[in-house]
């Protein structure tokens, strides 16, 4: 609560939107001027007038528009790339290679138009980074329903644009990931190489790919008689996550003989889970997976994965996030990349890796 000039109480903004300097204006009993010069300690404020608007300020939640202060000044402005995955997935073994082949294009794409990029890896903990970030906009990569950062980057007012739809919000801009294309084709690819009981091992986390690719899989079973076979794995366990799946796989499904393991390090731990189960890659189980990175490639055997196109992918989320950083409501809500293209490897095929 705040006090105007005749010592009345003023009721504070509706916490269902973001407080404005106007409101603060209104409960201090000043000009807006006046609060944009006491909150910046700029101009010739009293002493006690300043104190009581920041006081006002505070009282209400007024936080600055970073973006729209930057945009009055015409300072060079930044955005933010953000990892949704967990460290366990997105780092280790990988370091970072989704994040960083995303980052290398997005970065030259932001450059061009006048934006510096800011990386921000995934966090082991629960502490977001992004508060002490000045950014004026932020592309987050495979959201879940409920991400934090989404959140926490809206609740600033700031434009977001996700790489990969945020389930439930198609409020927020986004660039098509091609998932269910994606499954479909690694499906089809192990039936064509023969495998006839093929499971699916996805993470348990709410994202956009998983949902995809469950509805993929569950219609590709439906239209070639096979019996469903659904694992799912916890993305804060890594590959260790994917070979306890695996595990539980082959004891309850031992008919298994094809695997789609969506998450790369979930594919990793499920080949060494069918190694420790007497098996072998791919004479009994084919395994396949999504992102063609430093894992599929130093796997052993070497993943069958696919080529997501993440240069393309990168440059049009800039792109995106470039047209909604003016405010622009007219601006696209979607965009969708070239497909997807499967790179051929040993642990479906026992072939050199070939590009299909």
């Amino acid at each position: 609560m705040g006090t105007s000039t005749d010592g009345s109480m003023q009721t504070p903004a509706s916490p269902k939107r973001r407080p404005t300097i106007a409101d603060v204006a209104r409960a201090a009993g000043v000009s807006p001027t006046t609060v944009s010069h006491a909150l910046n300690d700029k101009g010739y404020v009293d002493v006690h007038t300043r104190e009581r608007v920041k006081e006002t300020a505070r009282a209400l939640g007024y936080r600055p528009s970073i973006r729209a202060q930057r945009l009055r000044t015409g300072e060079a402005r930044s955005i933010a790339l953000i990892s949704s995955m967990p460290y366990e997935v997105a780092g280790g073994a990988s370091r970072l290679g989704f994040l960083m082949e995303v980052a290398a294009v997005a970065a030259a794409s932001a450059l061009t138009r006048g934006l510096a990029l800011v990386l921000v890896p995934p966090v082991m903990g629960s502490r977001l980074p992004l508060e002490q970030l000045d950014i004026d906009g932020a592309i987050v990569l495979e959201p879940t329903a409920d991400d934090a950062n989404v959140a926490h980057l809206l609740e600033r007012g700031l434009p977001v644009v996700c790489l990969g739809r945020q389930p439930g919000n198609d409020a927020v801009p986004y660039v098509d990931i091609h998932s269910s294309a994606t499954t479909e084709m690694l499906l089809q690819h192990l039936k064509d190489e023969g495998s006839q009981r093929i499971a699916l091992l996805i993470g348990a986390q709410e994202r956009n790919s998983y949902i995809e690719s469950r509805a993929s899989y569950q219609k590709f079973c439906a239209e070639h008689g096979m019996e469903p076979v659904i694992a799912v794995a916890d993305e804060s366990g890594g590959e260790a996550a994917g070979r306890d799946a695996c595990a539980t796989l082959l004891r309850e499904h031992p008919s298994i003989d094809g695997l789609c393991a969506l998450v790369d390090a979930f594919a990793v731990g499920a080949v060494q889970a069918i190694n420790g189960h007497g098996l072998r890659v791919p004479d009994n189980v084919r395994v396949v997976t999504r992102y063609d990175g430093i894992r599929a490639r130093s796997c052993r055997p070497p993943l069958t994965a696919v080529d997501l196109h993440l240069d393309d992918m990168a440059s049009q989320a800039v792109g995106l996030l470039f047209d909604h950083l003016g405010g622009n409501a007219d601006a696209r809500r979607s965009i969708a990349p070239p497909l997807p293209n499967l790179v051929v490897r040993e642990s479906s095929a026992g072939v050199e890796p070939q590009m299909i």
